[in-house]
């Protein structure tokens, strides 16, 4: 997005809010929350482009409260002051006319305090006829399908109380599998704010050595224990699995957390084991649907120990606790995982018999009470021995409890992160991800 469209949008965002509290009654509180984007997409299928075209979108989730009462609406916007004006003041009076009707919400958060903030990071994207050419050049050969994501997105907020936050950011995604001629593949993902042709290019030529291993014959696993050492994108899955049932306060009240053994101090996580939120990369806005700022950086498990949970001020005021500007999912938004001592020459000869597993999916809690996750290996996995790759595996299903593989069977994790971006577009361009290191683990569970 040039700088004169991301121009545009801020000023005619700030007379939207500006008006807005001109035409609100005395007793009326409302929040604004706007997303927007100008992004390409592109996808791949055999190296060849199957389908490319620009999207510039953007709404508005208003929200209009009175009496502890509030109900919102979600509205187009466009960056046209008058086109917006109009549809925001019709929003306006239909959630006037709506409110009366509702039930009363005790713990409805009303807009507080003069937190105002202001990012734009900008980066230097592949220019729209630059993508195909730059993406396929490495690749011509390949079975190659994928799907490139890039441009700016931009978040905002403003509220009634004077809160206001702009955040825009460019940034691009490519996600990509290879196949050979069997149907297997190896999976990447290639992303950031400055596009590095060389750095592209050497993803490429890793996923090359991958997928000549997988030429070779499966090897068949019987269930059992295996010593596995997972991948940082395997890790990444593993983690966010935090997001639903486990850092919420909210879940830890209402039962519904993994991690309330780790809270009750019933349980304990390895020592090696830390996990905090940390906002400094600036991939994610810190302001949450409150426009509350979260601190920079926020530990939450620290040697093992949880020493803080995720909480929005809804759940503050319901169970009386001090918010920390977690969202209203109270998900991780920009965790990371410490590393550890792991260096990369070291993993297969510290793995010597077991699993290399790059990917994962179809993860989902088995028991949430006892942290048990199943889920199963995905694309390039192979079978070690004496520290050398063997053969590829089939699919195999894992049901194991993070207080294992995070606790009393993790060995280390690796020296060296890695960022996994988020990649949905699911209604819009998703930002931020995890910095995660690669992790080796004694005696993982696999069950088909």
């Amino acid at each position: 997005m040039k700088y004169e469209e991301l121009s545009t949008l801020e000023v005619s965002f700030n007379q939207l809010i500006d008006t807005l509290l001109l035409k609100k009654a005395a007793t009326e509180e409302f929040t604004v929350k706007l997303n927007s984007e100008r992004s390409q997409f592109t996808r791949f299928n055999h190296a060849k482009v199957r389908q490319t075209g620009i999207v510039a979108d953007g709404w508005i989730d208003f929200t209009l409260m009175q009496d502890q009462r509030s109900s919102f609406r979600q509205i187009p916007f466009t960056g046209n002051w008058e086109i917006d004006w109009q549809v925001t003041y019709k929003a306006l009076q239909e959630l006037r006319e709506e409110l009366p009707l509702l039930p009363l919400d005790p713990y409805l958060v009303l807009p507080l305090g003069t937190n105002t903030s202001r990012e734009i990071h900008t980066g230097n994207l592949l220019v729209e006829e630059a993508v195909v050419p730059e993406v396929l050049e490495s690749v011509a050969e390949l079975d190659f399908t994928g799907f490139y994501a890039g441009g700016t997105v931009v978040n905002a907020y403003a509220d009634s109380c004077g809160q206001k936050h702009w955040f825009a950011t460019d940034s691009f995604t490519l996600d990509y599998s290879i196949f050979n001629s069997e149907g297997q593949a190896v999976k990447g993902i290639f992303a950031g704010s400055d596009w590095h042709q060389q750095a592209y290019i050497h993803k490429i030529q890793e996923a090359k050595k991958q997928l000549e291993l997988l030429a070779r014959p499966i090897k068949q696993l019987p269930r059992g224990q295996y010593r596995t050492y997972f991948a940082p994108a395997a890790v990444a899955d593993l983690l966010m699995m935090l997001s639903w049932g486990g850092t919420s306060e909210a879940d830890l009240q209402q039962g519904n957390s993994a991690l309330a053994a780790l809270s009750r101090g019933e349980k304990q996580l390895s020592s090696k084991f830390n996990l905090k939120e940390n906002f400094q990369r600036g991939t994610v806005p810190r302001f949450n649907e409150w426009g509350e700022m979260a601190a920079l950086e926020l530990p939450i498990i620290t040697q093992g120990v949880l020493v803080n949970t995720l909480i929005n001020s809804r759940t503050a005021k319901e169970y009386q606790k001090t918010a920390n500007g977690a969202n209203s999912y109270e998900s991780l938004r920009a965790p990371e995982i410490s590393p550890g001592s792991l260096e990369f020459d070291r993993i297969l000869p510290s793995l010597d018999t077991g699993l290399y597993v790059s990917n994962l999916h179809y993860l989902n809690w088995s028991d949430r009470p006892t942290g048990r996750i199943t889920g199963m290996t995905r694309y390039a996995c192979f079978w070690v021995e004496n520290g050398e790759i063997i053969a590829p595996i089939d699919n195999l299903r894992f049901d194991d409890s993070l207080y294992r593989f995070w606790g009393e069977n993790l060995l280390d994790f690796t020296n060296f992160q890695e960022f996994i971006p988020e990649v949905g577009t699911y209604e819009g361009r998703q930002l931020g991800g995890s910095m995660v290191p690669g992790i080796l683990v004694e005696d993982f569970i696999y069950t088909l």
